[in-house]
């Protein structure tokens, strides 16, 4: 007997809460980011040296899957069930959200995302949500607290196409890629605006041929390791 889509849905999603729990509260030894740089980090972002691209950095070998060099080719349905293409052949950059409204660190994000939307109009940066949830829980969600970006609905193929960015259940993450579809930075876990603003800025970098790819991922590892390094010990400080 073939068990009816919202009880899978459902189980789906309450492992996908308890694998949040596990992420947010199990002590961890990898990193809050997980790039696609190799090893060997240059000292500083700004003196990033090109490296090997088929090492795998420490923080991606450490999750749960392996995260792709381009975005996957993924469709997805908004809230009305229209189906879109995460490639959607704008040649924009794109930053892609995973987050559910039970999620609290996603909730905290939302406005910065908002203000990135908005902050790098100028790139042409799209912002796009990936809702790991129902609809009718994000259409009440979206009562209260308004996106100003792209947003589509897993539902079912939620957390399938989280899988197929090598993520699994860490919410929320945030995937960067550039106007190619190739994927820059994956970030682990509630997305900071020095970060962004490091990612992007390389991400600029590239578009404009000032770096390269093996340089703007190494210069961004650099950088978000900098700053969960200032954040961890300002949290012991407080």
């Amino acid at each position: 007997m073939k068990t009816p889509a919202p009880l899978l849905l459902a189980a789906a999603l309450i492992g996908i809460a308890a694998g949040f729990l596990a992420y947010r509260y199990y002590p961890r030894h990898a990193p809050a980011v997980a790039n696609l740089a190799p090893t060997s980090p240059p000292t500083a972002p700004t003196a990033a040296a090109p490296l090997p691209a088929e090492a795998p950095s420490p923080a991606a070998a450490e999750l749960p899957g392996k995260i792709p060099p381009d975005v996957p080719d993924l469709k997805l349905a908004d809230l009305a069930g229209k189906v879109h293409a995460l490639r959607d052949g704008s040649s924009r950059p794109h930053l892609y959200n995973f987050w559910a409204t039970w999620c609290e660190p996603c909730r905290r994000e939302i406005p910065l995302l908002n203000a990135l939307q908005r902050r790098y109009q100028g790139d042409h940066l799209q912002v796009v949500g990936i809702a790991i949830d129902f609809r009718d829980a994000v259409r009440q969600f979206l009562k209260v607290t308004p996106l100003d970006y792209a947003l589509l609905v897993g539902e079912e193929d939620g957390y399938d196409a989280a899988q197929k960015f090598g993520m699994g259940m860490a919410l929320p993450f945030s995937v960067f890629a550039d106007s190619q579809d190739r994927i820059i930075a994956v970030k682990v876990g509630e997305l900071h605006r020095e970060e962004a603003d490091a990612i992007l800025g390389q991400m600029r970098s590239l578009q404009q041929g000032r770096t390269t790819l093996p340089e703007a991922r190494a210069a961004i590892e650099v950088a978000l390791r900098q700053y969960s390094i200032a954040r961890a010990k300002q949290s012991q400080n407080s």
